[in-house]
């Protein structure tokens, strides 16, 4: 997990106090990350605040670069025993370990509170979300057009991963 210099980034919990340093950290991210992550390019602090009340937050921070990325999981969907998972990681520190360092931080917090299922909503393109999903576990794929739901088993949990997601709302 090592960014720009020999010390790691450390993840916390985030509240909507961090706010500027979770601005900031957006206002650096490329439009396509964003669009990505969020499917536009403006993220607004109401934004950040509806996704704290629906999941619990982490961000990663960097002693030099403050917040190098964000990671969020919850019963959004409202399915039992499924988290969903979010996951944003600052484009000059992908593909270094963080967004694996933040989804197993969720998937702990998420067993933690009786989920059996992690469920991620991606871009089908979006080949470095999938190949962290791998690295979680053996995930499920369905796909919606040009995106996917993509469900990973919890390790540990008590009860199996069902074969085929329930109807969600939109997620957009």
């Amino acid at each position: 997990m090592l960014l720009n210099s020999t010390r790691p980034a450390r993840i916390r919990t985030a509240t909507l106090a961090d706010w500027p340093l979770i601005d900031a950290f957006h206002r650096r991210c490329s439009a396509q990350s964003l669009h990505r992550r969020w499917g536009r390019t403006r993220i607004l602090r109401r934004d950040i605040e509806q996704l704290l009340r629906h999941s619990r937050c982490w961000i990663a921070l960097h002693d030099t670069d403050g917040v190098v990325a964000l990671g969020s999981a919850g019963p959004v969907s409202r399915q039992p025993g499924v988290f969903d998972l979010g996951l944003q990681v600052a484009d000059a520190h992908q593909r270094r370990g963080i967004g694996l360092a933040l989804a197993q931080h969720a998937a702990a917090h998420a067993r933690s509170r009786g989920a059996h299922t992690l469920s991620v909503y991606a871009e089908a393109s979006n080949l470095p979300v999938i190949g962290l999903l791998w690295r979680l576990g053996h995930p499920t794929e369905f796909r919606e057009g040009a995106h996917l739901e993509a469900r990973v088993p919890l390790p540990g949990a008590s009860v199996a991963c069902p074969t085929t997601p329930a109807p969600t709302p939109s997620r957009r």
